[in-house]
C-alpha cells in the first residue's frame, strides 16, 4: 500500500492489513491527531486549529463509504465541533471525559463489535481505548509510551496525513479503493471521443 507521500509504508503488515479489513468504525482522537497538537489561543481565549485538508478528505471517503467516523476528544473544543459539521461527520464527540463508556455506547447503538473498531490516538488518555479496538493506531509524533502499544504506527504525523493514511489503510484493506478512485476518475469533456 502506499502511503501518503507515495512509498510504501514499510509499517503496514499482512497482520495490520487483516485487522483492517475488519474494521466498520473508525474513531480519531483530534488534538495531536487531526492537529498537529498545537492550541492557538486569541487575547479573548478563543481556541483556533489547523486541520489538514487531506485528512478531511479521508474521513468524508469513509463515511461515503458506510465506514462511521467518530471523533472523540476530551478538550470541549467548538473548533472540533465545526470541523465535524463541515465534514459531516456521524458522529462527534467533545469534552468527554471517559473515551471508553463513550465509544462502547456508540459501538452498541450500531451493533458492532469492539474488533470492528479502529482508533487513532497520541497521548495517555487515549490508552484505555488500545487493548478494545481491533486497529490501534498513533501518528508518528504520538507520545512514546503510546506508541509502544499501538499495533500500527504512521509515517505521517498527527495533522500532517497521519489520518488521511490510515483512512487509506481501512478503505484499500475492505476492498474499496477501485471505487474511491473511479470517483474521481478523469472523465472526458462533452464532445470527446472516447478512447
Amino acid at each position: 500500500m502506499s502511503d501518503a507521500t507515495g512509498g510504501t509504508d514499510p509499517g503496514i503488515t499482512e497482520a495490520i492489513r487483516a485487522r483492517a479489513a475488519r474494521i466498520r468504525l473508525v474513531g480519531f482522537d483530534v488534538d495531536g491527531t487531526l492537529t498537529d497538537g498545537r492550541l492557538w489561543f486569541d487575547g479573548e481565549g478563543n481556541e483556533s486549529k489547523a486541520f489538514h485538508v487531506q485528512d478531511g478528505l479521508g474521513l468524508r471517503l469513509l463515511e461515503d463509504n458506510a465506514i462511521p467516523v467518530a471523533l472523540v476528544t476530551a478538550r470541549d473544543s467548538a473548533s472540533a465541533r465545526a470541523r465535524a459539521r463541515d465534514l459531516r461527520l456521524s458522529h462527534a464527540y467533545t469534552d468527554v471525559s471517559d473515551k471508553v463508556a463513550c465509544l462502547s455506547a456508540l459501538i452498541t447503538r450500531l451493533g458492532l463489535a469492539w474488533d470492528e473498531v479502529a482508533y487513532m490516538g497520541d497521548d495517555l488518555h487515549d490508552l484505555p481505548l488500545f487493548p478494545r479496538v481491533g486497529l490501534a493506531v498513533a501518528p508518528a509524533n504520538a507520545h512514546p509510551w503510546v506508541r509502544d502499544q499501538a499495533h500500527w504506527i504512521t509515517a505521517q504525523r498527527g495533522g500532517e496525513g497521519a489520518a488521511r493514511a490510515l483512512c487509506d489503510l481501512v478503505l484499500e484493506a475492505r476492498g474499496l479503493r477501485a471505487t474511491v478512485l473511479a470517483r474521481f476518475a478523469a472523465r472526458p469533456a462533452p464532445g470527446d471521443a472516447t478512447p
